[in-house]
């Protein structure tokens, strides 16, 4: 059963940075077995819908992001260690939200939830003015 393990949330200014890293486990088979196999950051906010921030597809590296956090976070992954982080630049009060990792193997849609099979709990990001 594959487990992912977010970290790094925490409370920031506006105009601070935080890291968060997904550490996932549990793998049948490793990212070179799938050319699709994504890992994505997700958020929600308080009364809001689920929100898609980013993708990296863990083949090629290719990446992608949300309008409204292009340019300010910066998706990546460290192969040795399974593990996908985000670095979130020039945090906002509207990026408050819990972000929430998830992956997929056959991820074609990398905006749509239902394309990732498995997801963490969530790390907490407040932003405050």
């Amino acid at each position: 059963q594959v487990s992912l393990v977010e970290s790094g949330g925490g409370s920031v200014q506006a105009g601070g940075s935080l890291k968060l890293s997904c550490v996932a486990s549990g793998y049948k088979y490793s990212a070179t077995t799938y050319s699709n196999r994504a890992m994505a950051w997700f958020r929600q906010a308080p009364g809001a819908g689920m929100e898609w921030v980013s993708s990296i597809y863990l083949r090629s590296g290719s990446t992608s992001y949300g309008d409204s956090v292009k340019g300010r976070f910066t998706i990546s992954q460290n192969d040795g260690k399974n593990t996908v982080e985000l670095q979130m630049n020039s945090l906002q009060p509207e990026d408050t939200a819990m972000y929430i990792c998830a992956s997929g193997d056959y991820v074609a849609e990398l905006r749509r939830q239902n394309e990732y099979s498995y997801w963490g709990q969530g790390t907490q990001v407040t932003v405050s003015s």
